[in-house]
């Protein structure tokens, strides 16, 4: 028969090794959740400079509108 001190020293370790499980579950959660929000800020900042370079190329390759000189003076 098991004493009532082995019987809690063993109810508090397995209370320890769940509890440490379902800690390392929930850190793997937040870890990956972490990854995915960096990886979409990354690809929205990514889309942002493409836009503004396209835009820069857009206006380069604009022809400049022709001079107007008024002949009256």
């Amino acid at each position: 028969m098991v004493s009532e001190f082995e019987s809690t020293k063993d109810t508090v370790q397995e209370i320890t090794e769940s509890a440490a499980v379902h800690v390392g579950r929930i850190a793997q959660i937040v870890t990956g959740a972490i990854v995915d929000i960096a990886r979409e800020i990354g690809d929205l900042a990514t889309d942002v400079f493409e836009m503004r370079e396209a835009k820069e190329r857009a206006a380069a390759d604009r022809e400049p509108l022709p001079t107007v000189v008024d002949p009256t003076p």
